[in-house]
């Protein structure tokens, strides 16, 4: 056993390795252990191939001394998981004919039959611990050496697995590591406008004062999360203090890109901020097509402070709808700093709102020129009188561009907002 509580995940499963299941077990395991003080040291995925289970396991056992593993527990001849970890530990198959009448058990009571082939989830390594299944009919299973290596089997359906963590495998975790770590704990500050290079260097030398919290950079789309990990070395309170000495001297550096927490979005603080001043807001799209709109309908309370929402694509629609002038679309082209400004006053006048987001580009893959090239975005934002232009050009596809689009239009008006105080 490692002197601190770690262990190591494997998935198992050909559906995971051709993408046709998503591999969420492995994430709720994660953050599920690191809640316990457990950490994670390695996780990896294979497919339903006996040579390939075995090597996976033992591996993970000569590395850690516990690995636990989700999938190939069923009743179908691709589950081959529990006889090759029985092999590995030595030992055979028995009939467990308490479990074999739960599961006839289980099937009667759905008014069926037991299918002869689920007699096989009734079938134990000599010496294992069995644990009981809740909500499906493969049991977990333990098994340990006199090493004192541990293998644990878990089925790979989602809300059995999570059942049996819960109700078997924590309660046999702590029996293994009675004084096991302190919480792994984190704390997530979102920013947006600033790519991650250039947020590793404006906050390079805070970052090296931070230990022995780490910090982790998420690029996404629509921006960069940090992530603050507190591995285990503090008490939660002091964990806590921490973060928040972190998160003030993160704040006078990169302050006004950082808009939320943990899994709060833009649409969050935009909508906080529209909502405590009672302030409403229209908005006019063209290249993201009303993205901007469902982003911000998307969490429920949107009719409070959303007006309307013109999707102007055609340049006719941007005359017709928004009273864009046509001198200045012939002038300037659509994709221009005069339309753009020119849509978000039409959005403030016809949707009669105190604020504006407007939007104009090249999102791709045709339609651009030398001059304008594809990723090439105009966007405003109002509040009041205010009014406010940007440039941006994107990189990625299609529906990259759109959402860069639509999170810089929100990051401007959200701008917008602070600054104009209440």
């Amino acid at each position: 056993m490692t002197e601190r509580p770690a262990l190591e995940i494997i998935t198992i499963g050909n559906e995971l390795l051709l993408g046709e299941t998503i591999d969420g077990n492995s994430a709720w395991l994660g953050r599920r252990l690191a809640q316990a003080g457990i950490r994670v040291a390695r996780r990896a995925t294979v497919g339903d191939d006996a040579a390939t289970i075995r090597q996976a396991v033992g591996e993970a056992l000569e590395r850690t001394g516990v690995v636990l593993c989700t999938g190939g527990l069923g009743p179908t001849r691709d589950d081959v998981t529990k006889p090759v970890v029985a092999a590995l530990f030595g030992r055979e198959l028995v009939l467990d004919e308490q479990l074999l009448e739960r599961l006839r058990q289980r099937f009667r009571e759905r008014g069926l039959e037991m299918p002869a082939s689920n007699r096989t989830q009734a079938e134990v390594p000599a010496g294992a611990r069995v644990f009981a299944n809740p909500r499906g009919t493969a049991p977990g299973l333990a098994l340990e050496d006199e090493e004192g290596r541990l293998a644990i089997l878990l089925p790979g359906v989602p809300h059995e697995m999570h059942a049996l963590v819960e109700l078997s495998v924590l309660p046999l975790l702590r029996e293994r590591w009675p004084r096991r770590g302190r919480p792994i704990l984190h704390r997530v500050l979102r920013t947006t406008g600033m790519p991650e290079s250039a947020l590793a260097e404006r906050i390079e030398e805070v970052v090296a004062g931070l230990e022995p919290l780490s910090v982790a950079f998420l690029p996404a789309v629509t921006g960069v999360d940090l992530r603050l990990t507190s591995w285990g070395e503090l008490e939660e309170a002091d964990a806590v203090r921490a973060f928040d000495r972190a998160e003030a001297a993160l704040l006078e550096h990169i302050g006004t890109h950082v808009y939320g927490r943990g899994d709060e979005e833009l649409t969050d603080a935009v909508a906080a901020l529209l909502t405590s001043r009672r302030l409403t807001l229209a908005l006019a799209e063209s290249c993201t097509g009303g993205l901007i709109g469902k982003r911000l309908t998307d969490r429920p309370g949107a009719s409070v402070f959303l007006l309307a929402d013109v999707v102007a694509y055609a340049d006719e629609a941007k005359v017709r709808l928004l009273g864009v002038a046509p001198a200045t679309l012939a002038a300037h082209g659509a994709v221009s700093r005069d339309v753009v400004r020119e849509m978000a006053r039409g959005a403030q006048r016809v949707g009669q709102a105190e604020c504006a987001i407007a939007v104009t580009g090249i999102a791709g893959p045709s339609g651009g020129t030398p001059a304008k090239p594809i990723g090439t975005v105009w966007i405003a934002a109002a509040v009041g009188e205010r009014l406010e232009d940007r440039h941006v050009r994107f990189g990625g596809d299609r529906a990259e561009i759109r959402e860069r689009a639509a999170q810089a239009a929100l990051a401007l008006l959200w701008t917008l907002l602070r600054e104009s105080g209440t």
